[in-house]
């Protein structure tokens, strides 16, 4: 025997105001990434964002419950965004040489975006390297996924031979990276020209150093990862 349902109308207000609340939330979370960018993890706080938002301070804090949750669920957010832009979209690239430069490819042109803010990954990092907790090992898994995808893509690029079989992939990430690093410290602290253009030779560079012998047509070229 079939229990009837019940009245729809209490079920339809409920699920429009857990709508709402996700609605909120969001907007509240696109704010937060906002003031992170440009005043850092620790410049956030309930009371900024209900004064940028226009709501409560109660009513900001419904929905994060403390200034710790309210940090890891930017970092979270930052990261999902990052993997929108730079990660799904070099995953449709072969693998390879290929995949590997459009994952720099894509990385680089969102720090470009992000010179007149600031990365959240190294701006956290500066913040929290030294301050253990629930925030800082938040912000280290997010990066450590991000190095591992990239490290994956490299190992990849060997075993397809697009690399040399003796490459070491935690070097040649440990490489790349410091490219990012000096981008960031030159465009945004020493303000110097045509830094983009360095990087992407730097690029050019390291995986010319390492690339297999019957490689040379596969060389990084920034113009198929810039479409799209």
């Amino acid at each position: 025997m079939q229990i009837p349902p019940g009245p729809t109308r209490p079920v339809i207000a409920t699920q429009r105001l857990q709508g709402k609340g996700v609605q909120t939330r969001a907007a509240i979370l696109d704010a937060a990434l906002g003031l992170a960018s440009h005043m850092g993890l620790e410049g956030l706080s309930i009371g900024a964002l209900a004064e940028v938002t226009n709501m409560s301070k109660s009513g900001v804090f419904a929905h994060f419950g403390s200034r710790e949750e309210l940090q890891i669920s930017v970092i979270r957010e930052y990261h999902a965004r990052f993997e929108e832009e730079v990660f799904f979209p070099a995953m449709k690239e072969a693998r390879g040489l290929p995949r590997l430069n459009a994952l720099f490819e894509r990385w680089i042109r969102r720090v470009s975006v992000e010179l007149d803010s600031g990365c959240i990954y190294i701006s956290g990092a500066v913040e929290f390297d030294d301050r253990p907790g629930p925030v800082r090992d938040a912000l280290a898994e997010m990066v450590r996924a991000w190095h591992s995808a990239l490290q994956r893509a490299i190992t990849l690029a060997i075993d397809r031979g697009h690399l040399r079989e003796d490459t070491d992939p935690t070097q040649m990430l440990f490489e790349i990276h410091g490219l990012i690093l000096a981008l960031h410290h030159d465009a945004r602290f020493l303000r110097n020209p045509g830094v983009l253009d360095r990087a992407r030779s730097a690029f050019t560079r390291i995986v010319q150093h390492y690339q297999a012998p019957g490689a040379e047509s596969l060389r990084p070229s920034r113009q198929r990862a810039a479409r799209g």
